[in-house]
């Protein structure tokens, strides 16, 4: 089974994804990034759902991070952010996330084919 790692600092937004990816994927929750990081690097998920507005450290400080680290680079990122302004999508695209899904998931289709599509070209080597 795929491991996804999910970075939420939101409870509900946590228990909503589990609800969503339970008996799909592995999921391994983090609620901050400096703990994210830590993770990430100790056991290497197949994926990984990260929300942009996160204490602290933010998701795209997370990504650049992820993006200049050897061994997660190649890491296929998703964008889960209530962010849906015109151009946000081609913004965190251009930023290095592989996708980009709005909150709240209300098709969560398009979030798991998302998904499938990334681990895909992930394990194909393909990013």
């Amino acid at each position: 089974m795929n491991t996804v790692a999910v970075v939420e600092d939101n409870a509900d937004n946590r228990l909503l994804l589990q609800a969503i990816l339970d008996g799909l994927y592995e999921v391994v929750e983090y609620e901050n990034g400096v703990d994210a990081l830590a993770g990430l690097a100790a056991q290497l998920p197949d994926l990984v759902l990260l929300d942009i507005s996160l204490p602290g450290m933010d998701g795209n400080e997370i990504l650049a991070r992820i993006r200049a680290d050897e061994q997660l680079r190649r890491l296929p990122v998703i964008a889960l952010t209530a962010h849906a302004m015109a151009g946000d999508r081609e913004k965190y695209l251009s930023a290095g996330f592989n996708d980009y899904i709005t909150k709240p998931i209300v098709d969560e289709s398009l979030l798991l084919s998302a998904m499938e599509k990334w681990i895909a070209a992930g394990r194909e080597g393909t990013i």
